[in-house]
């Protein structure tokens, strides 16, 4: 491809790529220059032109020589869009899931409903590009926009016609998704998390609902979960767009919830669509998860599928890693489940789903990420404290934090919590003491492989700990 084609003029330089970060760039290639929280890309345009860059995406103010300087007030979306033509083409179809809670879940859900209808289906999210036939792990629920539409080009290469995709609101923000048409788009909820990088609730909705005001297309499709308390919002946006709207729950008008009865092993739904009352197994435990996976459906609907045949479907859902994941069974008996949830409605949300199974203790292992929201800390330890039997606080990903410190102010809304920093040593303790009756709930870190301690980032997955303490 040609510059001149990208931005016009005569320009003939090849492009052969794009890049947001200097040492990645290569003679032919896009440079986007951005500043950021931390860096300022501008500092490295000399860099990335002597290594070859044609062209520059950055600020007016910018100073670019020896390249061709493509100057917008809004680099970061004006680079998204020109790296969108380059990538193309992608999937025929594509939906984002955006919301505080169950957006690894939900995406998941969605292309395992998809390839029960006989699509050739992906997903792209925290647990990396997940097919069919393969999962990639790329530690980031939205990767830069250069990883994310190169991977998205590469799946359409290789035959995949419908994507779901997490949209976090640090994506959203950065332009991270941007250039993909977008037939549907999902919200599952709203809580608090990421204050520390978007200030307050107000602005972190504000990050959220730009899927639907900017990302979303025109002739696209909202599909809301109709009971959180932030739905509202979601729905008149899309009412003023001119958007079709799907919404699901127990005030769904798509997809209503009627009822919800919790099984050994699952849970029974009764769902009301096009007039018709339909009876589901969901093989998955907890209401959250049937929120997600209603929300699911209701992408999968609203991209064409058959509204009964993917209710039936729902019987056939499959865990997702680290997303209340059964992990061992304790000398005991005791069951050891292991979720995602670090935030405090996730980890309310994980309660309520398996206390109803408990006979006798709910006994709950958390801790609590560092360099990130410390205000949740303390109503974590709260959600605990008030929800479970047995609260042991120990160590997530302190990061460059003093890990004491974080464990301090989880213990200030538990103040009868034990405390065991290591965590190898927390989830020991829990699974080794529950009684018969009893469920084990190991919280914080899901399907994460490795423990963030300073710079470090140690050999950790808690579904594996689990198990040896559990044998």
């Amino acid at each position: 491809m040609k510059l001149s084609q990208l931005i016009g003029g005569s320009d003939d330089a090849a492009v052969t790529g794009f890049a947001i970060d200097h040492r990645k760039v290569a003679p032919g290639t896009v440079f986007g220059a951005f500043r950021g929280a931390r860096f300022n890309g501008e500092e490295f345009i000399e860099d990335a032109v002597r290594s070859g860059a044609v062209a520059v995406v950055a600020a007016p103010g910018a100073r670019v020589e020896g390249a061709v300087h493509v100057s917008d007030d809004n680099p970061r979306e004006r680079f998204a869009a020109l790296a969108a033509q380059f990538f193309a083409p992608f999937p025929e179809v594509a939906v984002a899931v955006t919301g505080t809670n169950g957006k690894t879940s939900t995406v998941e859900m969605t292309r395992q409903l998809w390839r029960m209808a006989g699509h050739h289906a992906a997903s792209i999210g925290t647990l990396g590009v997940t097919t069919a036939d393969d999962r990639v792990y790329t530690g980031l629920t939205t990767p830069d926009v250069v990883t994310f539409l190169s991977n998205v080009a590469g799946l359409a290469r290789e035959g995949v016609t419908h994507l779901a995709f997490e949209a976090s609101s640090h994506g959203l923000t950065q332009y991270r998704t941007e250039g993909l048409p977008v037939a549907a788009a999902a919200f599952t909820n709203l809580g608090r998390d990421h204050l520390d990088y978007h200030g307050d609730m107000g602005a972190y909705l504000t990050a959220k609902l730009r899927l639907f005001s900017e990302v979303l297309s025109p002739d696209g499709t909202a599909v809301v979960w109709a009971d959180d308390v932030e739905a509202g919002r979601v729905i008149d946006l899309a009412r003023a767009r001119g958007n079709k709207l799907v919404t699901v729950g127990t005030r769904g008008g798509t997809l209503r919830l009627v009822d919800r009865t919790p099984t050994l092993l699952g849970q029974g739904l009764v769902i009301e669509a096009d007039g018709a009352t339909h009876q589901v197994r969901l093989p998955l435990i907890g209401g959250y998860q049937a929120a997600n996976a209603l929300v699911a459906a209701g992408l999968v609907i609203a991209t064409g599928g058959d509204v009964a045949g993917t209710i039936a479907n729902l019987s056939r859902l499959q865990p997702v890693p680290g997303r209340l994941e059964r992990a061992a069974i304790a000398r005991s008996g005791a069951p050891v489940y292991v979720d995602y949830a670090h935030t405090p409605d996730a980890l309310e949300a994980a309660i309520a789903a398996l206390k109803p199974h408990a006979g006798g203790r709910l006994v709950v292992v958390f801790g609590a990420g560092g360099d990130r929201d410390a205000g949740k800390r303390e109503t974590m330890g709260q959600v605990a404290n008030t929800q479970a039997d047995v609260v042991i606080v120990t160590d997530d990903n302190p990061r460059t934090e003093h890990p004491a410190t974080i464990r301090a102010a989880i213990l200030r809304g538990a103040p009868g919590a034990r405390e065991i920093g290591d965590r190898r040593e927390a989830i020991a303790a829990a699974v080794q003491e529950a009684g018969a009756e009893d469920i084990v709930l190991i919280a914080g870190k899901g399907h994460e492989q490795g423990q963030v301690v300073g710079d470090l980032v140690l050999p950790f997955d808690d579904v594996t700990v689990a198990r040896e303490s559990a044998a």
